[in-house]
């Protein structure tokens, strides 16, 4: 009885185990001779070029070159610590620092990890000849983005990094992976899928000691787009030469069709500390300074318009009545709104609109704001495209703010006084705007009546670029627009008024200046203006962060327009 049982057992077993032989050899047999297949299998990335970036004449301004990085395949914890301790010793590098290298950037078994990044020529040779004794080294040409010109343009370039995990989650479903390199604020990080590489490589199988048998497949790169830009390179250079150590921005563009030609700010940065990465402390330094060398002043800085806001102010109170030409006020250095003396910057007398705008004279626009009322001036700021982005090409663009009666009370539960809208009507009070913003309002009166889309990006590949948003009229009367801009002239070329320091040049130039209070510090200093004024084409802006008064922002102008001249770029 027990020997039957005992026999019953051992063809129980039997069973089992033939039938367990028989699913994995034949039923899973597949699947099995696949997954080994895929062991021996290994993936050498080929990177291809980001694509360049001109400016508007061709000169490459975003470039790459060809540096070496040291790949090693994935092994047996033995085998790779004796092939870290050989290639320490060519390099005459700490071997405990490969080790953390290895470990940080290993990503899977079956893909190389680079352990050294940017080698020399001459070190990449040397460790090439290891290749005959480890055969799991490989030695990758690997295009690396450089900037022929530093610093210059950077905040409209941006700059390139290793893929963050905000983006990644984004980015994923649309082919990014980690270790991706990508762009980051400006051109890079807008175009970003049109200056993307799309990556080659070849499959390759490799024996138990990682030495490459066979090779299996093979992929081209692909190289990214190039883009061209409308920024001029000489004239980005002029601008950022005459900012100097000064917090701020310049902006040149062409009032016809928007195209902008220079975009300078101060401070800025050099892109190439992203990639070269030689110093460990220069990237978190630059991220806490104070200064904010990262930010684009030009589109993300928001800031009060002072009185340059004048010249919208006054085309509001002609187009709607409130004034004409010939309306004058009084300015006897101040005026009372309410029970609260409003100054001014001194006694001008009777002032009419155009003299009141060469001027700069408070009182007269205290009086016309209060004509307008608060909503008034709020309605034909939005109308010259304050209070939103300008949708220059460009991330990261502030809206800015524009206030107005039923904001105030919604939003603050108080009511709007006349002191407001006395501060509203110099550029004061709660209202911000960008730079670039205000070189779009001051391009209404250079063409006389669009409202133009700034533009940087003018082709890509080659093909040209058109504006997403079309320019749209500001439907002003041709006699508004021709006394503001009378005004805007005798702001430069009458002996008192506030922008006389920029008369005499080769090109004649109309503007408005603006000394903008600013809480905590300095007031900010302005100067927007047009040229040539007979034939206007170009508007410029020379914003100065905590300067002081508007005078210095007409002698920065100066020496731009000046340089521009001399440098025959117009």
């Amino acid at each position: 009885m027990r020997v039957n049982l005992v026999i019953g057992l051992f063809v129980c077993l039997f069973l089992t185990l033939s039938t367990r032989f028989f699913s994995l050899s034949v039923m899973q047999g597949e699947e099995f001779r696949e997954l080994s297949y895929k062991n021996c299998i290994r993936l050498l990335p080929q990177p291809g070029a980001r694509g360049r970036i001109f400016d508007r004449h061709g000169v490459v301004i975003a470039d790459n070159k060809l540096s070496y990085d040291l790949l090693l395949l994935p092994q047996s914890k033995n085998e790779t610590e004796s092939t870290l301790s050989s290639i320490a010793g060519v390099l005459g590098t700490d071997l405990a620092r490969l080790r953390i290298n290895f470990r940080r950037n290993f990503i899977s078994s079956s893909l190389p990890v680079r352990l050294v990044k940017s080698l020399t020529l001459t070190t990449a040779i040397a460790l090439a000849q290891l290749k005959t004794d480890i055969p799991s080294i490989f030695i990758q040409p690997n295009p690396q983005r450089t900037y022929p010109f530093g610093k210059l343009a950077c905040h409209v370039l941006g700059y390139v990094n290793e893929i963050d995990h905000w983006r990644l989650t984004q980015l994923e479903p649309y082919g990014y992976k980690t270790k991706d390199i990508v762009g980051f604020g400006g051109i890079e990080e807008k175009y970003d899928y049109y200056l993307r590489q799309e990556e080659g490589g070849f499959s390759f199988e490799v024996d138990h000691r990682g030495k490459i048998s066979r090779t299996v497949g093979f992929r081209l790169p692909t190289n990214g787009r190039d883009i061209q830009l409308t920024i001029d390179a000489g004239i980005q250079k002029v601008a950022e030469d005459n900012l100097a150590q000064q917090k701020g921005t310049i902006i040149i563009m062409d009032a016809y069709n928007g195209e902008i030609l220079a975009m300078a700010n101060v401070p800025g940065f050099e892109p190439s500390i992203f990639v070269d990465r030689l110093d460990p402390m220069a990237i978190p330094d630059m991220f806490n300074d104070p200064n904010a060398p990262l930010l684009n002043r030009a589109i993300s800085g928001m800031y009060p318009p002072g009185s340059i806001f004048k010249a919208v102010v006054g085309a509001a109170a002609l187009e709607r009545g409130k004034i004409t030409k010939n309306t004058r006020f009084l300015c006897e250095g101040g005026t009372l709104v309410g029970d609260r003396k409003f100054p001014c910057s001194s006694i001008h007398h009777s002032q009419d609109i155009i003299a009141a705008l060469t001027h700069s004279c408070n009182v007269f626009f205290y009086r016309t704001g209060l004509l307008l009322t608060g909503s008034g001036i709020y309605d034909n700021a939005v109308r010259f495209g304050l209070g939103k982005p300008t949708g220059c090409q460009l991330p990261y663009e502030s809206s800015g703010f524009v206030p107005s009666p039923f904001w105030k009370q919604v939003n603050k539960f108080k009511k709007w006084f006349d002191g407001d809208t006395a501060n509203f009507s110099i550029g004061q009070g709660y209202l911000l705007v960008t730079p670039l913003q205000m070189v779009r309002m001051m391009a209404v009166f250079a063409n006389k009546g669009a409202l133009v889309t700034p533009m940087i990006v003018k082709a890509i590949d080659a093909k040209a670029i058109t504006p997403e948003k079309k320019n749209t009229s500001v439907a002003l009367n041709p006699e508004t627009i021709e006394y503001i801009r009378q005004g805007l002239r005798g702001v430069v070329s009458e002996s008192t008024g506030t922008g006389h320091v920029l008369s005499g040049l080769a090109l004649t130039v109309a503007g408005k200046t603006g000394t903008a209070q600013a809480p905590g510090g300095q007031s900010h200093a302005w100067f927007v203006g047009f040229f040539p004024y007979e034939e206007s084409r170009y508007v410029i802006c020379v914003f100065l962060e905590n300067a002081g008064s508007g005078h210095l922002a007409c002698v920065v102008a100066r020496h731009v327009l000046e340089g521009v001249i001399s440098g025959k770029f117009l």
